[in-house]
């Protein structure tokens, strides 16, 4: 028999408690917004503009690091198939000698057909793999004439100086190969960085591209009025070692005050006059290529990296720098910051990275890093604990 009893109004009991349709609405808006709210940290994963220019700044820094890499790695193998070349025209060199020194032994060997005299077998004595173990076994070389001994002397220095070559070549194929795969890989990581950090540009909205843009002025007023600082500071120190010097001249310091002096002045002495001109010469091209891309690996003229601007701004003034910032940074004398003068290279980062000629007053000429040009900057561009040393190349 069918059931008469009412069926009960849609709800559900909460705590015995009997609830409508309305509150189970109401308690389902309450679980949604606990879902957000627990689902809004996730949304809080995304990384700060500050920590993005972070990132981006150190996978730049990264990249500049792989291009010394793939600097030096490019120079050892310029430097490695140059010698191979020399070395298998050395082996081509002595190869047809020793052809000829085979041709000249060749020719005792059909003189003794012919006349069918009982004179050493020099045709065996070609045939055979090791010459010396030959002579050693049948004591050919007493029973030869003088001609004879100085053509065998002859073929067999060939022969050995030509299989020294040859190893020598196949040992320097086999170096020139590494080199060759240490260029290739870092030239997979100077490429594998740029990518990152265009990735993660990329995905930044207008919005978010102006705030980091704001951001970035504020470092280089920051960076300006650092460099302003610095510039007050050499020129006090100049003065006062114009001051100094002027003293010495008038004898009018003690004897103890003259050698303090003196002893101050050794030590933050400023580059001398040919130096300068030198410094002259070097900032003059640097400035002629102001506005000219940075591409990572280039030494112009068209396009620069760090390094490669450095190395031909001195260049044009006669003075001869290695390719790299680590080598670089060795060409030269150490100064302080505050005695840094016009043409000296401020090397950066303490993986030595990236490199700038210093214009003084806190300023240098630089290429920056990808998608930037060369330009005058602050050294202090990426703050004051970035700056590694002063050196002075020439």
């Amino acid at each position: 028999m069918a059931s008469h009893r009412k069926s009960r109004p849609a709800g559900t009991r909460v705590a015995g408690i009997r609830t409508p349709a309305l509150a189970t609405a109401a308690l389902t808006s309450v679980a949604l917004l606990s879902q957000s709210a627990n689902a809004a940290p996730e949304a809080d994963d995304k990384p700060s503009l500050e920590e993005v220019e972070k990132k981006v700044d150190d996978l730049y820094r990264q990249a500049e690091s792989a291009t010394d890499k793939y600097n030096a790695a490019k120079e050892k193998t310029a430097k490695q198939r140059k010698r191979v070349d020399t070395l298998l025209d050395g082996v081509a060199q002595r190869t047809q000698k020793l052809n000829e020194a085979r041709e000249k032994l060749g020719s005792f060997a059909a003189a003794q057909y012919r006349t069918g005299a009982s004179a050493p077998d020099t045709a065996t004595f070609l045939l055979a793999d090791t010459p010396q173990d030959y002579f050693d076994q049948t004591q050919l070389m007493d029973r030869m004439t003088g001609r004879q001994k100085i053509a065998v002397d002859d073929y067999v220095t060939q022969q050995s100086e030509t299989m020294k070559q040859r190893q020598e070549a196949t040992e320097s194929l086999e170096t020139l190969n590494e080199t060759q795969g240490d260029l290739k890989t870092a030239k997979a990581t100077v490429q594998r960085k740029l990518a990152e950090a265009r990735e993660l540009l990329s995905k930044l909205t207008a919005e978010e591209k102006a705030r980091l843009a704001a951001i970035e002025r504020e470092k280089q007023q920051e960076a300006a009025r650092k460099a302003a600082e610095l510039a007050r500071q050499q020129a006090a120190q100049q003065q006062a070692q114009e001051e100094a010097a002027q003293q010495q001249e008038s004898g009018s310091s003690s004897s103890s005050g003259a050698s303090s002096s003196t002893g101050s002045s050794s030590s933050t002495a400023p580059a001398d006059s040919s130096y300068a001109t030198k410094a002259e010469k070097a900032l003059a091209f640097a400035r002629a290529q102001i506005g000219k891309p940075y591409v990572w690996g280039a030494v112009g003229p068209g396009s620069y990296d760090c390094s490669g601007l450095t190395q031909a701004a001195w260049k044009a003034a006669g003075v001869t720098l290695p390719r790299t910032t680590w080598d670089q940074v060795n060409a030269g004398t150490t100064v302080s910051l505050t005695n840094a003068q016009p043409g000296d290279l401020v090397f950066f980062y303490d993986d030595l990275s990236h490199v700038g000629i210093y214009i003084g007053n806190g300023m240098m000429i630089h290429a920056p890093k990808p998608g930037t040009y060369v330009r005058e900057e602050s050294i202090y561009y990426d703050g004051e604990s970035s700056i590694h040393s002063v050196v002075r190349p020439a």
